[in-house]
């Protein structure tokens, strides 16, 4: 198969026009109220992996439809006026994500290195509770 564009193409040319975010600079807005961390992230992910604390979790596939305040599935967090950065395992789906969003007129970042990077700086993480 011979694609015009690869999807690393795609993270390079999204990662060029949208704002990232290193991982200490969002460790230091964890607890900053004016910030909401988005994980888009797979559940089953979040689940082996544990997650950004406070973070909320939209799964990828459903972005657009939770932000888009028209959509009959619209989530009231993205109403608030806070600032969102959008994070996924390494970066790529979240840098297509908030590109995709920037498109649409939402205002986001992303977290550059992902959660991968989140890990190795030493980050906080929870986990899911598990089911009583």
């Amino acid at each position: 198969m011979n694609l015009t564009t690869t999807a690393a193409e795609m993270v390079a040319r999204a990662r060029a026009r949208i704002e990232e975010i290193e991982t200490d600079a969002a460790i230091t807005m964890l607890n900053d109220p004016s910030v909401q961390i988005v994980d888009i992230r797979d559940p089953r992910e979040r689940a082996r992996n544990g997650f950004i604390p406070g973070a909320f979790h939209c799964p990828r596939g459903m972005l657009e439809f939770w932000v888009d305040p028209d959509s009959p599935y619209f989530k009231d967090v993205f109403a608030q006026d806070k600032k969102f950065v959008f994070y996924c395992a390494s970066g790529w789906r979240s840098a297509l994500s908030v590109a995709t969003l920037q498109d649409m007129g939402f205002t986001a970042a992303h977290l550059k290195d992902g959660f991968t990077g989140w890990e190795k700086t030493g980050g906080p993480i929870a986990q899911i509770e598990p089911k009583a």
